[in-house]
């Protein structure tokens, strides 16, 4: 983005944000729910001081990408074997669609009895949520190969294994990339969501704590952080995503 653009898209949001604490001041409102944007700041500027900010971050940043790494992880063997295997595709099809569906968040009590509170329930959660991404896009990709290139194997007469890495995932690389970046996405909201109902770790469970304190300014400082992580990951990915695929979409999926 060129910093003309940048500037013009700052406009409304630097406006609104003047008149926030215009309004915040002029009229002397004081509230347990409500904060000027200079005392978001400022509470911000104090939990970054004390290592809050970055304790908190580390913990959501553990818990989302362990559970990425995991659930894609095994969305990409799933979906190779699934786009292979039209007759296993079919057996799995009805299993797919019942427990697509169903809400990660929903799995919570679950997870708490079965794996207790902490790292494991959360990486779990984020690992059922993040697996359909890839799975679905994945079998997408491998089902839109071009036959050619699967006749090619055959006449090469390559193992299974060969045609993989040499034929299918050189072919489906971008479009797993685009998978694996709208999961990161799913990822970080679900692992959020669950430290902000259950689990005492990261910057959900953080926010939440300053909201349950009448904080509202660090309750607002850590839910803007929370855009700001999640921007900031979706811009790496992207920034990776051209530099490996410079012909391939860049579909912008932001953790929202």
């Amino acid at each position: 983005m060129s910093g003309s653009k940048f500037l013009k898209g700052a406009i409304l949001p630097v406006s609104l944000i003047v008149l926030w604490e215009v309004s915040m001041r002029v009229s002397g409102i004081q509230s347990d729910s409500l904060a000027s944007p200079s005392q978001i700041a400022v509470a911000f500027w104090h939990a970054l001081q004390d290592g809050t900010i970055l304790r908190r971050t580390a913990e959501t940043l553990r818990t989302s990408l362990g559970g990425l790494a995991i659930g894609g992880g095994l969305g990409l063997v799933v979906s190779i074997i699934l786009g292979l295997i039209p007759a296993a595709a079919r057996l799995a099809q009805f299993s797919i669609e019942i427990l697509r569906p169903i809400p990660a968040v929903a799995l919570i009590p679950v997870a708490i009895m079965t794996l207790g509170f902490g790292y494991s329930m959360g990486i779990a959660l984020v690992a059922f949520a993040t697996f359909w991404p890839v799975l679905i896009y994945g079998v997408s990709a491998i089902t839109n190969i071009e036959p050619q290139l699967l006749d090619v194997g055959r006449v090469l007469r390559l193992s299974n294994l060969e045609r993989i890495t040499k034929i299918i995932l050189p072919a489906t690389l971008p479009r797993y990339f685009v998978a694996f970046r709208l999961a990161a996405a799913v990822a970080l909201i679900v692992c959020v969501t669950v430290e902000i109902a259950a689990n005492p770790l990261g910057i959900g469970f953080e926010l939440m704590s300053a909201s349950q304190s009448l904080h509202p300014d660090l309750m607002f400082a850590m839910l803007l952080w929370v855009g700001l992580v999640g921007w900031a990951l979706n811009l790496s990915l992207l920034f990776v995503q051209r530099r490996l695929f410079s012909a391939a979409p860049a579909t912008m999926v932001t953790a929202q």
